[in-house]
């Protein structure tokens, strides 16, 4: 298949005065240059899932975009050695609609980049049968990396997501074929 490939990037902290907005808009230009994703943007501050996790409008609108989509990328802050409540609820919110696709993730915060966070994530979405790409970008000290622009200088965060976007490309398209050809047996 030759149709671009539908990338959700989901923005997690819904804090007010959060950062999210500086990082998400770096990854977004950089992910945009890319022929071969389709972006969408999924910000968790203007998608009002229920804590309890019931069926609402939104949230089937939400499952709609993640079925449409071929591969996510989760833009991510720490909390507390943790990731965003917001993330949680929003993997609990679908089932389906996530298996057998690729995410990538694009962490900040402090001395530790939001790795923590990261690492963590990993094993929610392995639970919900997604393909967690290797590389993921990372800002220590995140408001230290980025000018009044909103533009960045740190060499390895450009270069990994170059590399995260390669790979959720390469895996993006291989699930879509996969799941074109036969449907995912989870």
């Amino acid at each position: 298949m030759d149709t671009p490939l539908r990338l959700e990037v989901i923005v997690a902290s819904v804090r007010p005065e959060r950062f999210a907005p500086v990082v998400a808009d770096w990854f977004l230009r950089t992910a945009r240059a890319r022929p071969e994703f389709d972006i969408g943007v999924l910000d968790l501050l203007d998608v009002p899932l229920p804590l309890d996790l019931t069926e609402t409008p939104e949230t089937a609108r939400f499952r709609e975009r993640l079925a449409a989509a071929d591969a996510f990328a989760v833009v991510t802050s720490e909390y507390n050695h943790g990731y965003p409540a917001s993330v949680k609820t929003a993997f609990d919110s679908a089932k389906h609609e996530w298996r057998a696709k690729p995410v990538g993730f694009v962490s900040y915060g402090g001395l530790s980049g939001g790795l923590r966070a990261v690492e963590q994530l990993r094993q929610v979405v392995a639970e919900i049968h997604m393909v967690s790409v290797r590389e993921s970008v990372s800002f220590h000290r995140a408001r230290k990396q980025f000018d009044a622009a909103g533009d960045t200088g740190d060499g390895a965060a450009i270069d990994a997501a170059d590399r995260m976007l390669t790979q959720l490309a390469w895996w993006g398209r291989s699930l879509r074929n996969a799941r074109t050809a036969e449907p995912y047996p989870g």
